[in-house]
C-alpha cells in the first residue's frame, strides 16, 4: 500500500500520475479542489484538478490495468426534490464546484467503464482539517448563540467511516466482486445543518438551545447549495456490502474515538449546562 500526499503528487501532472499509478492494483483518489465558494471565481482551476486531474488518473489506471476508486460529491445534484437521489438519477449541479466534480465523474465513466468506481459522499468531517464540528465548538467559546441554516438537508459523514468503506470496496473490486459504477458513500439517515449543530453541542455537553435556526437566504454564500442532497445507498448490495451507518452513530463514534476532537472542547464550555454560556 502506498500513500501519496497532496505535496507528493500533483494529479494535474499527467507524467507524474503515470509514474505514481504504475505497479498498483487499486487506486483511491481523494485529491480534490474542495473550496466550494472559491470555485465560483476559479472554475477553470477547480476543473483542472477535479476534472482533468481525474482524467489523468483514469488514463493511468487504464494503461496499468488498475481499478480506480474516485471520491465525488452530492453537489452533482440540483437538490430540488424531497426523495433521496439514487445512483442513476439525473444530475444537475448548481455551482462551479459541482460542475468540476461532475467532470471528474464523466472522466471515470468514459475512460474506465469496467474498472472505475465513483463514490459520492457529503458533509464530511474529521481529520486534521477544519470542519463543521470544530467550527461549532470554536463558535461555542465566542458566542452566546450560534445561528445555523435549517433548510439544507444532507447526510453528515465521518471521514474515517468512509475510509473503511473505501477499503472494503477496494478489496471487492480487486477480487472482481463489485460491479463498476457509482456508489453513494454517505451516512444513513438525514438531517439539517441546524440539527447537526444541536447534536454536536449535546455531545460536547453544551446547551443545544444556544443553536438558533436561520434560512439559507439569511446566510448568503457565493456558491448556491442544494436544499436537498440526500442520497440512497442501494448499490452497495450489488458488491455484497452494507451501507455506512447512521449519521448519529458516526457522530457518537467520532467523539468517542478521536482524542483530538474531545480535547478541542475547552474546559470553559464543558460545564455549560451548569454554568450557562461561556465567558
Amino acid at each position: 500500500m502506498t500513500g501519496v500526499s497532496r505535496a507528493g503528487l500533483d494529479i494535474t501532472d499527467s507524467a507524474a500520475v503515470q509514474d505514481a499509478v504504475a505497479g498498483h492494483d487499486v487506486v483511491v483518489n481523494a485529491a480534490a479542489w474542495t473550496n466550494v465558494d472559491a470555485a465560483e471565481s476559479a472554475e477553470e482551476a477547480a476543473t483542472e484538478v477535479n476534472g482533468t486531474g481525474v482524467r489523468h488518473l483514469a488514463g493511468a489506471c487504464s494503461a496499468s490495468g488498475a481499478k480506480l476508486l474516485h471520491v465525488s460529491t452530492d453537489y452533482v445534484f440540483p437538490g430540488d426534490g424531497c426523495v433521496p437521489y439514487s445512483e442513476d438519477d439525473p444530475v444537475g449541479p448548481l455551482n462551479a464546484y459541482g460542475r468540476s466534480k461532475l467532470a471528474g465523474e464523466s472522466a471515470v465513466a468514459e475512460v474506465l467503464p469496467r474498472h472505475g468506481y465513483v463514490i459520492r459522499t457529503a458533509w464530511l468531517y474529521g481529520g486534521k482539517e477544519r470542519n463543521f464540528i470544530t467550527t461549532m465548538l470554536d463558535l461555542a467559546t465566542r458566542r452566546e448563540t450560534v445561528e445555523v441554516v435549517d433548510d439544507q438537508h444532507g447526510q453528515p459523514t465521518w471521514n474515517r467511516a468512509l475510509a473503511h468503506k473505501l477499503v472494503e470496496l477496494g478489496g471487492k473490486a480487486f477480487e472482481g466482486e463489485a460491479p463498476a459504477g457509482i456508489y453513494h458513500g454517505t451516512a444513513a439517515g438525514q438531517t439539517t445543518w441546524y440539527e447537526l449543530a444541536r447534536s454536536i453541542f449535546e455531545h460536547a455537553g453544551l446547551d443545544p438551545q444556544r443553536i438558533q435556526p436561520i434560512s439559507s437566504e439569511a446566510f448568503p454564500q457565493r456558491a448556491k447549495r442544494p436544499a436537498f442532497s440526500v442520497l440512497s445507498h442501494d448499490r452497495w448490495a450489488s458488491a455484497g456490502l452494507l451501507p455506512l451507518q447512521h449519521w448519529g452513530t458516526q457522530l457518537t463514534d467520532a467523539f468517542d474515538q478521536l482524542p483530538a476532537l474531545r480535547a478541542s472542547i475547552p474546559d470553559a464550555v464543558r460545564t455549560d449546562r451548569l454554568t450557562g454560556t461561556p465567558e
